[in-house]
């Protein structure tokens, strides 16, 4: 999958080199789209960069049509900003908290890298007040592509030209280098929900959407793993370079994942699988004028969890627990009673970590205690996981 990258551009004369920016950067097989302040459109106009980036501009907060939220989508959207140029102005804003136009309310929404190539006065870039606030930015995990010294668009001559365009781009790419510590590793994923059918037609089944399963697979295939993904009934597209086994009962997903187990190093089960099943399934639709359904006889699934954990034999075992109370409890007891090796746990009833949400809040439950991660889109969850199992693992011979 192709890195997303937004570029944030502020009002400077280097504003015109962002153009480059966003073409470079598509040579380096990113995704580009662009936020722009209102000054930055003073110097290029917003249509420019729909032209290159073939995405729709962010300019304002209110009336993109593509979200009543676009500060959120964006944040969310890319896996990281670069602010070019990047003004005193805006550098002041995001240090202070101030998020008064759609640049800085959207760097500040971020949950994932940020870099500032700054571009300005050379007074202005060694006034202490900028200073202080690009040391303040640093220590709060912000990086930087410095600026170089030269001959500045105003005439002087000093520090505060904007980097090249090359060693921006690079810096780009560099911070968005995908791992790649799960080459010559293979991981089952199981993800989604299960159908237990009653009749041909009906079934029973949950809200599982599939998203955070899918994101496990892809990003583990990004850090270089062969992936073996047991999917249930799900819509979602096959991630690039994953191996798919569709499936639809909980016996199906189980006889898939064990099967797929025994050439695996890790299993990841996100999926939803349905607790019970009826015992006894009509081969056609029940007529509820005739056949009368007054109860449905239930029967326990296979346990995929407890079954892959019993026959790891050193193999890496996560599960989760979608909760809606007492979540690291009920998670910590459910690590003991399967002997599972982590169980990510997330209260489903709360709106950024419910089933069909694009986030997800989830806490790391080992044997070593729980982790709580903040709330974030789930690509960056899965890999939060993933760092996690690949230290886990045991080193390649």
């Amino acid at each position: 999958m192709k890195k997303r990258v937004l570029v944030a551009v502020s009002g400077g004369i280097a504003a015109y080199k962002a153009c480059d920016v966003v073409r470079r950067l598509q040579d380096a097989g990113c995704d580009v789209r662009v936020c722009m302040t209102e000054d930055a459109c003073s110097f290029v106009g917003p249509i420019t960069f729909e032209a290159l980036s073939h995405h729709a501009v962010l300019t304002d907060l209110f009336g993109f049509a593509e979200s009543p939220n676009p500060h959120i989508m964006m944040a969310s959207w890319a896996d990281l900003c670069i602010c070019v140029p990047a003004t005193a102005d805006i550098m002041a804003k995001v240090a202070a908290g101030i998020a008064d136009d759609c640049v800085s309310t959207t760097i500040l929404a971020f949950h994932t890298p940020v870099l500032f190539a700054p571009a300005m006065n050379v007074h202005m870039w060694k006034n202490e007040a900028t200073q202080a606030n690009v040391r303040t930015l640093q220590s709060r995990g912000y990086g930087f592509v410095m600026p170089a010294s030269g001959m500045l668009a105003c005439g002087d001559v000093g520090e505060g030209k904007l980097a090249d365009v090359s060693e921006i781009v690079a810096a780009v790419v560099e911070r968005l280098g995908a791992k790649r510590d799960l080459a010559g590793r293979r991981i089952l994923v199981n993800a989604g929900p299960t159908h237990e059918a009653i009749d041909s037609v009906r079934y029973i089944a949950n809200a599982s959407s599939g998203k955070m399963g899918f994101a496990i697979a892809e990003a583990a295939a990004d850090r270089g793993a062969e992936v073996v993904l047991v999917a249930g009934p799900v819509s979602l597209p096959t991630p690039d370079g994953v191996e798919r086994i569709d499936v639809v009962s909980a016996e199906d997903m189980h006889d898939a994942c064990m099967a797929a187990f025994e050439r695996c190093d890790a299993a990841i089960c996100a999926a939803a699988v349905a607790d019970y099943t009826p015992v006894r399934k009509a081969d056609h639709k029940l007529k509820k004028s005739v056949e009368r359904i007054d109860a449905i006889e239930l029967v326990e699934t296979k346990d995929i969890l407890a079954e892959l954990c019993r026959v790891k034999d050193g193999r890496i075992v996560c599960g989760f627990a979608a909760e809606t109370d007492d979540v690291v409890a009920y998670a910590t007891a459910k690590l003991a009673r399967k002997g599972a090796d982590m169980i990510v746990a997330n209260d489903v009833s709360k709106s950024e970590s419910t089933f069909g949400s694009d986030t997800n809040h989830v806490v790391l439950v080992t044997a070593s205690g729980a982790e709580e991660l903040p709330t974030m889109p789930k690509p960056q969850v899965a890999d939060a996981i993933l760092d996690r199992i690949a230290k886990m693992l045991p080193e390649l011979a």
